[in-house]
């Protein structure tokens, strides 16, 4: 035991900038394709309904000091109706984040606004800031090193300012998104000399392809850019079936295969859950990872308007 306590130490410190590296410090969602707003602030209010999201992360299971991540997100509208038919629309939105792994527990607060400027009946540009505040924890007291090491055994707790910038266009078939993660460079107090919250870059885009009227695909793509350290990307194809059932795989690099499965009980909740086999040399110790999330809305059934409920 004590042995997997030093092994994962030294993930967990690879995560610190204080020791030269900038890997991922942001927690990591597989449904990231049925939470936009997750992530990017500027889904917020997109739709012309209330939306809420809720999603837990059971990361590596069995693995000692894992990661355990989840959130729960709420998005409305400003404004629904609107003098001319393309003037801009408002959303705001709110979300509860935490990711624990290890011995580092980091809990986020946000409220979000967002635009959104209709060119055409069909494509959409929106544009949204996350801010608010976030909570650091770091608890030393079960680590183990080989030598005494003041940086790694002194505790930690902070509360810092957060921000995030996200850009989003779409089409009726199409997206495509950009988000800027840790906008403030927060340092972590007492944990290492020069460790840091960095930039996080993300990048997605998704398509549509109606192969008939009961049956879609959609195959989406995100590639997370860590501030100095190596990219890694998500693959998914997604097929839905009358809007009710959907199924799916994926591929994260060096990482894993993902495979999902969704669920409209009816037209306003929605249940997904999607499981990763571990394809790293972290199979060893851990084969899977699994997520379950559940969506609810008050869209009415009949707003199937693109402008009103759009896919995306």
């Amino acid at each position: 035991m004590g042995l997997l306590r030093v092994s994962c130490l030294v993930i967990f410190t690879s995560l610190l900038g204080g020791f030269h590296s900038s890997a991922q410090q942001n927690a990591q969602f597989t449904q990231w394709s049925s939470h936009h707003f997750s992530y990017n602030p500027a889904h917020a209010g997109i739709k012309t309904c209330m939306d809420i999201h809720a999603l837990f992360r059971l990361q590596w299971v069995g693995f000692e000091g894992a990661p355990r991540s989840g959130f729960i997100t709420l998005t409305a509208p400003l404004e629904t109706r609107r003098k001319q038919f393309f003037s801009a629309r408002h959303g705001i939105g709110f979300r509860m984040e935490t990711d624990r792994i290890g011995q580092f527990n980091t809990t986020r607060f946000n409220v979000a606004y967002a635009g959104h400027f209709n060119f055409t009946q069909d494509t959409r540009l929106s544009l949204g800031l996350f801010a608010g505040a976030l909570h650091f924890g770091y608890d030393p007291s079960k680590n183990i090193t080989i030598e005494a090491d003041p940086s790694v055994y002194q505790e930690a707790s902070f509360i810092a300012p957060d921000a995030s910038f996200g850009a989003w266009w779409n089409g009726k078939n199409y997206y495509a998104g950009i988000v800027l993660q840790n906008l403030i460079p927060v340092r972590w107090k007492n944990v290492g000399d020069q460790s840091q919250f960095r930039v996080h870059t993300l990048i997605n885009g998704g398509y549509r392809f109606s192969i008939s009227e009961s049956f879609t695909l959609l195959p989406a793509a995100l590639i997370r850019i860590p501030s100095g350290g190596p990219l890694s990307f998500d693959l998914q194809l997604l097929s839905d079936w009358r809007n009710k059932l959907q199924v799916g795989i994926g591929y994260r690099n060096q990482d894993a295969l993902l495979f999902f499965a969704g669920f409209k009980i009816n037209s306003r909740f929605n249940v997904v859950y999607s499981i990763d086999l571990t394809t790293s040399g972290l199979r060893n110790v851990s084969s899977n990872t699994h997520e379950l999330s559940i969506i609810l809305n008050n869209c009415s059934s009949d707003e199937t308007n693109s402008l009103r409920c759009p896919l995306f």
